[in-house]
C-alpha cells in the first residue's frame, strides 16, 4: 500500500540511515549482542551525521527539526536490516523529549551540545523493584538540603543505564495522602556523583544489544540546578510524553513484523520439503497472506497516529489503542513466521526469525502492558 506519511526530505534521510546501518551496524551487530550493549563510538558516529541532533535546536549544534517522522525512519531502517538500536531509540524517542521540554537555558547550554554530538548518553530511571506501571507508587526519595537534593533509592530495568552520562531519575520530593500523583520530581544524576552506583546488568530474553541495568542512589547530592522543570510536577511531565513513548514501541512492532514477513518469504521460496518449495503449500500461502494483511492494517493505523503525534493531536487513549493493536499483531505475525521457517531452524538464534521472536515479547510489557492499555481504552469509553 502507498504511504503518504513521508516527504522527500524524509526519504533522503532514509537513504542516509540505510547506508549507515549497512556499513556501521550490520557487520558488528552480533558482536554487540554478545557484549550486551551498543558501543559509545556508534553514538558519536550518529552524532557526526546529525541523527542524534535532529530535534535539538541549531544554537546547540543540532538540526532543529521537531518532526517525529525522522525517528520513525530510523526505527524502520534498523528493522529492515534485521538489527536493533535499542539505546539509540531510548535516547531519541524517550529521554531527549524531557530535556527538550523542561531544560532551562543553563541546562541547554550545558548538555545539548554533547547530546547532539553523541558524547553524552542518557537514560531515564522510573521503574523500581516494586513499582512498574504504577508511577504514583515510586518510593525513591529526594530531600532538599540547601542547594542540593539528597537522593536515596533504587531503580531497575533501566535501558541504557550502563553507559549513561546523564540519568533522569523520578524521585518523590513530597507526599500528599490525598493525591498519590503529587510530589514527584525529575532530577538529572550525572556519572561520577558520589553515591550513584550501577548494579547488575540484567540478562534478558531478547533485545540483547541493549543494556538493561539496576541503579542505586545512596545519599547522592544532586544540585538543584540539575532539576528538570518544577518540583513536584513530574507526574504530569511523564504523562505528557507517554503517547510518544507508546508510539515508539508501536513503530518498532510494525517494522519488525514486516521484517519477519520479508525474511520468511525469502526462506519459504528456497526451502524444500518433500521436493517441493515450502512456499507452494496452501497453508504457507494462507498464513503469510494473513500476516501481510494484518501488517498493512497496523501500518495504516500507525501512520495516522504518527501524523496526529506530529500535529500535536494524538490523545493518550488513541496512543494506547495503537500500541495495543500493533504489539499484539507483532506477536501473532512473528509466531506464525517462525512456525514456517523449517521447523527447528526457526528456533536457532543464527536465524533472524528467532531473534525477532525473542525481541517481540517485551513490546507487550514495556511502556505500559497490554492490560494497562486496555484499562486506558476502557476509561476513554466511559467504563
Amino acid at each position: 500500500m502507498r504511504r503518504e506519511l513521508f516527504t522527500a526530505d524524509h526519504e533522503a534521510f532514509r537513504q542516509l540511515v540505510r547506508d549507515f546501518v549497512a556499513k556501521e551496524v550490520v557487520p558488528h551487530h552480533t558482536e554487540w549482542e554478545h557484549a550486551g550493549r551498543l558501543p559509545r563510538e556508534l553514538f558519536e558516529k550518529l552524532g557526526s551525521l546529525g541523527v542524534l541532533g535532529i530535534s535539538i535546536p541549531e544554537a546547540y549544534g543540532g538540526v532543529g527539526l521537531r518532526d517525529y517522522r525522522y525517528n520513525v525512519v530510523l526505527r524502520e531502517e534498523a528493522a529492515r536490516a534485521l538489527v536493533t538500536l535499542g539505546t539509540v531509540r531510548t535516547q531519541l524517542d524517550i529521554v531527549l523529549p524531557y530535556f527538550l521540554a523542561y531544560a532551562d537555558e543553563e541546562q541547554r547550554e550545558r548538555w545539548f551540545p554533547g547530546l547532539a554530538a553523541g558524547r553524552l548518553l542518557t537514560a531515564v530511571a522510573m521503574t523500581e523493584p516494586g513499582t512498574g506501571s504504577d508511577l504514583a507508587g515510586i518510593r525513591t526519595t529526594a530531600v532538599r538540603d540547601g542547594d542540593a537534593y539528597v537522593l536515596n533509592g533504587a531503580k531497575t530495568f533501566i535501558t541504557g543505564g550502563l553507559l549513561a552520562d546523564l540519568v533522569i531519575v523520578v524521585a518523590r520530593t513530597s507526599s500528599d495522602p490525598g493525591d498519590r500523583r503529587a510530589g514527584l520530581t525529575l532530577l538529572v544524576v550525572e556519572d561520577g556523583m558520589p553515591g550513584f552506583a550501577r548494579g547488575r546488568v540484567l540478562d534478558k530474553m531478547g533485545i540483547k544489544a541493549q543494556d538493561t541495568v539496576e541503579l542505586s542512589f545512596d545519599e547522592v547530592r544532586v544540585p538543584v540546578v540539575n532539576r528538570l522543570g518544577e518540583e513536584g510536577a513530574a507526574f504530569g511531565y511523564l504523562g505528557h510524553n507517554l503517547p510518544q513513548e507508546r508510539m515508539t514501541v508501536a513503530v518498532g512492532s510494525v517494522a519488525q513484523a514486516r521484517a519477519a514477513l520479508e525474511t520468511t518469504l525469502a526462506y519459504v521460496k528456497e526451502r524444500q520439503v518433500f521436493g517441493t518449495p515450502v512456499a507452494s503449500f496452501q497453508n504457507t500461502k494462507f498464513e503469510l497472506a494473513a500476516v501481510a494483511a494484518e501488517i498493512e492494517a497496523a501500518q495504516t493505523m500507525l501512520d495516522r497516529a504518527v501524523r496526529e503525534l506530529v500535529d500535536g493531536e494524538l490523545s493518550g487513549a488513541d496512543a494506547a489503542k495503537v500500541k495495543l493493536f500493533c504489539t499484539e499483531m507483532q506477536a501473532r505475525a512473528v509466531d506464525r513466521c517462525l512456525q514456517l521457517i523449517g521447523g527447528g531452524y526457526g528456533y536457532i538464534l543464527e536465524y533472524p526469525i528467532a531473534r525477532l521472536y525473542a525481541d517481540a515479547r517485551i513490546t507487550r510489557i514495556y511502556a505500559g502492558t497490554s492490560e494497562v492499555m486496555k484499562v486506558i481504552i476502557a476509561k476513554s469509553l466511559g467504563l
